[in-house]
């Protein structure tokens, strides 16, 4: 047995553990997509899906993919330097538009946009400033960044939305240039950044803010542009980044900020130069939920703050911990690793899929369910949710055991 094998075999210790006991949760094939989806022949409400405007399955956006097909194909068997077209063009100008960019970037996944642009943007002369609960896009386009020796930038972490902690590492800084790189809403906690103290901290000290703002893109902010609109800061963020995988219901990056920046990453980014074209069909998707966005965004996304918010009340009238979450993104604390896989099963075999988060996707101690609320989400979905979620969170010890009353069924 090589090296390589006794390294995959005690590297999968944990693995062959949660298979015998048959919670493994993850890579599980679903026979059909969308927030209400088909898992080993039996229907599933998905509450671990990112489809937060619930568009994904909508008839208008597979139509306007088919008619793709028809006319690029599924691919174009090349990267952007040779293989762009008409339609990647036009979707770019419309998203730079409806965003109040100058210009946008497609890349062929968020994140090769996020890696692509810390590589190209990075030098001797820039220290990046990571907040410490970081993607792992930014994480790696940063130690890509600093693992190159012509480039080699600084490289120092803030304490988790902290503006006072941004602000100290900004001020000892060993390099001119700073590149701050944060988040909109954190994917596992969700919480939201403080984005108008960054902002004002980062105009202070001379350093560039770059937001990814992929899980606020068409969730906050009255027409779901993000974060930035949402907190008023439109014109103040100088590079935004989101993607398809979301609220567009595909896959693919968005690189937003002034024209000469966009360029510039264009024709400098690896993970953009080196990587094939974003296929035509999911570009042709997401340009038909853009004109959704256009002509009734505001509805949509006030539909989904009101599912989130009548889910958010009765989970914590059930007693359940949901950590900083403040958005749609309701992180379910079990803080113990079989409660998670063990209740994780035990609702997936009820019909109600929630996917866990255990070490290493979290730290020991903050194992929890991954619980969105999306607008695809029916009122009875939802109520099916709490009520398996109440029955197993007291098989398993999950609730805080306090006694809130009867839970609120009204919206």
């Amino acid at each position: 047995m090589s090296w390589v094998d006794e390294k995959a075999y005690n590297g999968l210790a944990l693995v062959r553990q949660v298979r015998e006991q048959q919670v493994y949760p993850h890579f599980r094939p679903y026979e059909t997509g969308g927030v209400h989806a088909t898992l080993y022949g039996k229907p599933v409400v998905n509450f671990s899906s990112n489809d937060y405007l619930g568009l994904t399955m909508h008839p208008k956006v597979k139509e306007a993919a088919k008619r793709a097909v028809e006319r690029f194909a599924c691919g174009l068997s090349s990267s952007r330097v040779q293989a762009t077209t008409t339609a990647h063009i036009e979707l770019e100008e419309r998203l730079a538009k409806w965003f109040g960019w100058e210009s946008c970037l497609l890349f062929t996944t968020g994140y090769q946009a996020m890696v692509g642009t810390i590589q190209s943007l990075s030098d001797r002369d820039t220290t990046l400033v990571l907040d410490n609960l970081s993607h792992a896009c930014i994480l790696d386009g940063t130690f890509l960044a600093a693992g190159v020796p012509v480039q080699s930038p600084e490289v120092r972490y803030f304490n988790h939305n902290s503006a006072k902690s941004l602000e100290r590492c900004l001020k000892t800084r060993e390099r001119k240039n700073a590149l701050v790189l944060m988040e909109g809403i954190y994917s596992l906690d969700g919480d939201r950044a403080p984005l108008k103290d960054f902002v004002e901290v980062c105009e202070r000290y001379d350093a560039v803010l770059l937001c990814d703002d992929a899980h606020g893109t068409g969730t906050l902010g009255k027409h779901g542009k993000g974060l930035t609109e949402e907190s008023g800061m439109e014109g103040r963020v100088p590079i935004m980044i989101s993607t398809f995988s979301k609220t567009f219901g595909g896959i693919g990056g968005i690189l937003l900020g002034k024209a000469d920046v966009v360029d510039y990453v264009k024709h400098n980014a690896r993970a953009f130069l080196f990587s094939a074209t974003l296929p035509v069909p999911i570009v042709a998707a997401a340009s038909t939920i853009l004109d959704m966005m256009e002509a009734e965004g505001p509805a949509l996304v006030q539909e989904l703050h009101e599912k989130s918010a009548y889910m958010r009340k009765c989970l914590l009238q059930l007693g359940f911990d949901l950590g900083k979450s403040d958005t749609h993104i309701m992180p379910v604390m079990c803080r113990d690793q079989r409660k998670a896989l063990f209740m994780h099963v035990a609702l997936l075999e009820s019909g109600v899929n929630m996917v866990p988060i255990t070490y290493p996707g979290c730290k020991e101690g903050e194992e929890r369910l991954r619980l969105n609320v999306t607008r695809g989400h029916t009122k009875e979905d939802m109520d099916q949710a709490l009520e398996l979620l109440d029955t197993y969170g007291k098989v398993f010890y999950v609730q805080s055991g306090e006694d809130l009353g009867p839970m609120e069924t009204s919206w």
